[in-house]
């Protein structure tokens, strides 16, 4: 990691604590559940468009709920008309349920009349490789001539898919509403988009001994990982976060890589499973590959975060990498991963390399050393605003948890192309 990081308190001056790690996977019952926030709201939605539901404030709040299938509930969100604004939904199957072909969520932003605000957005539980929790936002980013620019009542929508072949009881889901403050026009003005980037990793994998971690069950208690080698071990059903500072101009690298099992493991379609999200719990990629016992590796690549996401082109991976901030890596292993009558686990090694994508000679966007970025000094509502860090370097941020975000947005004018080459890795 390049640089230390600015974290603008509210003026309420709210931290969120850090996330403890999640209990050991393994226990009697099965695999962990998905631990929700501390202290989060519970809320019950609307269930026609034409009532107000529940109003979901911006910033440090967080709000559960539950959704049954073919279900639609409503929210309320109040919107500026300066501020860009994410609304996520993370749902929650039971760990290790199977769910219907259909099931899943989607998430929308509506404006008063109905209008979309941006794009819907669908998130399917995947039940080929057995059900785990699902998470994106839906969002107003200001720019010029983008629907619901004005300031008002807004609707946040989750509905949730066809539950036929699966499971059928209502399934648990948290909320949480990021505002992002507005873009300093001026810091913009000289900057250059960046071209385009490789998904070639600087160097080979991080080797060594890999240091012990046991993830956590979702975002709240995700486990903190540094650029290295880590090693876990999952059970059958098991989904384990992680988080991972990624600092503007910043590329993450990661490798999950599956040990073998017992004999007599049968080939799992979509077996393993490594997925990443972003600093406001958008979706920003999902790699899957078959397991059958033998040691196996799924890996993933992005473009440099925080350029571009928010122009509107790119593609859902650049629209997923427009912050700087925490990002959440998710391990999986399907629950038709069958260990024998010894209930082993699997060991997954991770290796995780973050690394600098943009030249030297090129200010914006550089590691800024302890004065953080560029932009990071405004916030908007009393929210916290720039990302939490890492490191050695940034040992006092070690105390934040989920925070708000906005440092990266205010870095470029455009991405321009990213090409994605196939990573070619020994070892």
């Amino acid at each position: 990691m390049r640089g230390g990081l600015v974290v603008v308190a509210t003026a309420f001056g709210v931290l969120v604590g850090a996330a403890g790690k999640a209990e050991a996977a393994g226990a009697a019952d099965g695999p962990a559940a998905y631990r929700m926030a501390s202290g989060a709201t519970a809320v019950q939605g609307a269930g026609n468009s034409a009532d107000r539901g529940p109003e979901l404030k911006a910033g440090a709040s967080t709000y559960t709920d539950s959704i049954k299938p073919k279900e639609t509930k409503y929210y309320t969100v109040e919107l500026d008309a300066q501020s860009s604004a994410y609304v996520s939904a993370v749902a929650v199957p039971k760990a290790g349920s199977a769910m219907g072909l259909r099931d899943g969520i989607d998430v929308s932003l509506q404006a008063p009349d109905g209008t979309q605000c941006g794009t819907v957005r669908h998130r399917s539980f995947l039940s080929v490789g057995g059900a785990y929790p699902v998470a994106d936002y839906a969002e107003r980013v200001v720019k010029p001539g983008a629907a619901c620019g004005a300031p008002g009542s807004y609707r946040f929508v989750v509905e949730r898919g066809d539950a036929l072949g699966g499971d059928a009881s209502a399934v648990p889901i948290e909320l949480k509403y990021v505002a992002e403050p507005p873009q300093r026009t001026e810091s913009t003005d000289t900057l250059s988009a960046p071209g385009a980037w490789s998904s070639q990793a600087p160097s080979k994998p991080p080797q060594g001994t890999a240091e012990g971690v046991t993830g956590g069950t979702g975002f709240n208690d995700a486990a903190e990982l540094r650029s290295g080698t880590w090693r876990d071990e999952l059970m059958p059903g098991d989904t384990r976060f992680y988080r991972v500072s990624v600092d503007a101009g910043e590329q993450l690298f990661a490798d999950a890589e599956f040990g073998g099992a017992d004999k007599g493991v049968p080939m799992v379609i979509g077996g393993v499973r490594l997925g990443l999200n972003n600093a406001a719990r958008g979706f920003v990629m999902n790699k899957t590959t078959g397991y059958q016992g033998k040691p196996a590796t799924v890996s993933l690549a992005t473009p440099p975060a925080a350029y571009g996401g928010g122009a509107g082109g790119g593609g859902e991976v650049v629209r997923g990498m427009r912050f700087a901030g925490w990002y959440y890596l998710q391990v999986s292993l399907s629950p038709k991963v069958r260990q024998g009558a010894r209930g082993a686990g699997v060991p997954v090694t991770l290796r995780v390399d973050v690394a600098g994508a943009r030249k030297a000679d090129q200010g914006v966007g550089r590691s800024q050393g302890s004065g953080g970025h560029p932009g990071g000094e405004g916030g908007v509502g009393g929210e916290l605003v720039a990302s939490a860090g890492t490191g050695p370097r940034k040992e006092w941020l070690r105390t934040i948890g989920y925070v708000g975000i906005g440092t990266g947005a205010t870095l470029l004018l455009g991405l321009g192309v990213w090409t994605l080459l196939a990573r070619r890795r020994d070892g």
